[in-house]
């Protein structure tokens, strides 16, 4: 239950933005520019915050970020680890999954590529409260519909 404080305190939301950025390349250009523009938020502030959180990552990684922008023209923002569909592409080595996956195999990776991918992944807003072990299983279903094997070992 919320406190009388709090609600009065609580700003009202224009817009919640979700977009796909590479890490430390936001620029005011497209996509990001006109996705904010349209809500009058400042362009450069934006750049420049998440350019500085994610300068840890490899340049070009894919970061999802979700973007709450606010009736007076503020905004925040949460950044997300890449997707698992991406961390398994770059373990395995491959650009795309199976086109039939079960049938056809894309490539293989082992149990510790997943185990480091839900070290990850844990450190994510939604995955803090699950075990290693779900997320690790759902990493493996995610595998598997990509047609990729997982393995204890690589022969």
């Amino acid at each position: 239950m919320s406190t009388l404080k709090e609600i009065l305190t609580r700003r009202p939301v224009a817009a919640t933005i979700r977009l796909t950025v590479p890490a430390g390349g936001a620029k005011p250009a497209p996509p990001v520019g006109p996705a904010l523009g349209q809500y009058r938020l400042n362009l450069m502030a934006f750049c420049k915050d998440f350019n500085a959180r994610t300068q840890k990552y490899k340049p070009d990684t894919p970061m999802a970020v979700t973007i709450t922008a606010f009736t007076d023209n503020t905004f925040e923002f949460i950044v997300k680890s890449p997707s698992v569909t991406w961390y398994l592409k770059k373990a395995a080595g491959v650009e795309n999954g199976s086109s039939r996956p079960g049938h056809v195999t894309a490539s293989t990776i082992t149990l510790k590529h997943v185990y480091e991918i839900a070290k990850i992944k844990q450190s994510d807003p939604f995955c803090q409260y699950m075990s290693l072990e779900s997320i690790c299983k759902s990493i493996i279903g995610t595998a598997n519909s990509m047609g990729i094997n997982v393995q204890k070992e690589l022969d």
